[in-house]
């Protein structure tokens, strides 16, 4: 059986926003608001939300239990100093806390993330099973022979 493991990341997203964006949809306010506090302007995908929820999905099934703070964290950027004379070095800064907790909420709402007390979110069965399952159809669509051995 195929896993998430066994599939690339970025082909598994897709094929997971897809599917999400059948079961909820974005919020009016995401179309203006930036990902972080190290970025200018808000994201050009059409369907960005669903594959940054897809994405969490991922990352809370592979790390679970983890925090909000922690996927900041992962999700963060690198602003730049001083733009004037460039004489301040660039720093890191978290992403968006409030895009990533509705996120995580509209998971939640769905029965595919779930919390675990104070540790964080972990992933459900049935967040797993999505997961697997979608990893398998992405398996089959792969036309990458150094994939075959995990068919």
């Amino acid at each position: 059986m195929t896993t998430l493991y066994d599939v690339p990341a970025d082909d598994l997203i897709d094929a997971v926003a897809a599917k999400l964006e059948d079961r909820f949809d974005e919020p009016d306010w995401a179309t203006y608001v930036k990902t972080g506090e190290g970025r200018e302007l808000p994201p050009e995908q059409e369907n960005f939300w669903h594959r940054r929820a897809a994405s969490l999905l991922r990352k809370v099934a592979t790390d679970g239990p983890i925090g909000v703070e922690r996927l900041a964290t992962q999700y963060g950027d690198k602003k730049d100093g001083s733009n004037r004379y460039q004489v301040a070095p660039e720093h890191r800064t978290d992403g968006s806390r409030k895009l990533i907790r509705t996120m995580l909420q509209q998971l939640e709402d769905e029965g595919l993330v779930d919390t675990e007390g104070s540790a964080g979110r972990i992933v459900t069965g049935d967040g797993r099973s999505l997961l697997d399952d979608t990893a398998g159809e992405v398996m089959e669509d792969l036309d990458r022979p150094e994939l075959e051995r995990y068919a």
